[in-house]
C-alpha cells in the first residue's frame, strides 16, 4: 500500500523557513524521482521541485530558485523541501509526489503572512 505522508507545514512569518518531510512507504523510493508540488486558493497544482534518484539533478519552478532546496534520504525513503525567504505567494498545500505512482497523499498547509 503506497504511502506518502507529508508534514512541517505551518503558519510562517515573510522570510521565515520551514522545513517539510515526506515520508514514504509502500513502493521503492530509491530509483524514482521525487517532486514537490503545490496547490494555492483558487490555483491549479503546479511543480515545485524535483529530484532524480542519486540527488544528482535537481530542478525548479523559477519563482522558488534559490529559496528552496529539496533533498532525500533514500535508506530513510523521505523527501524534504527546505523553504527559506518565504513569501506570502508562497502560501499553499504542500504536497510530495513520486514519479510514476499517480497517488497522491493529503499534502501539508504552509501560510505565509504577517
Amino acid at each position: 500500500q503506497v504511502q506518502l505522508v507529508e508534514s512541517g507545514g505551518g503558519l510562517v512569518q515573510p522570510g521565515g523557513s520551514l522545513r517539510l518531510s515526506c515520508a514514504t512507504s509502500g513502493f521503492t523510493f530509491d530509483n524514482r524521482d521525487m517532486m514537490w508540488y503545490r496547490q494555492a486558493p483558487g490555483k491549479e497544482r503546479e511543480l515545485v521541485a524535483r529530484i532524480s534518484p542519486g540527488s544528482s539533478r535537481r530542478n525548479y519552478e523559477d519563482s522558488v530558485k534559490g529559496r528552496f532546496t529539496i533533498s532525500r534520504v533514500n535508506a530513510k525513503s523521505t523527501v524534504f523541501l527546505q523553504m527559506d525567504s518565504l513569501k506570502p505567494e508562497d502560501t499553499a498545500v504542500y504536497y510530495c509526489y513520486a514519479d510514476g505512482l499517480n497517488y497522491w497523499g493529503l499534502g501539508t498547509r504552509v501560510t505565509v503572512s504577517s
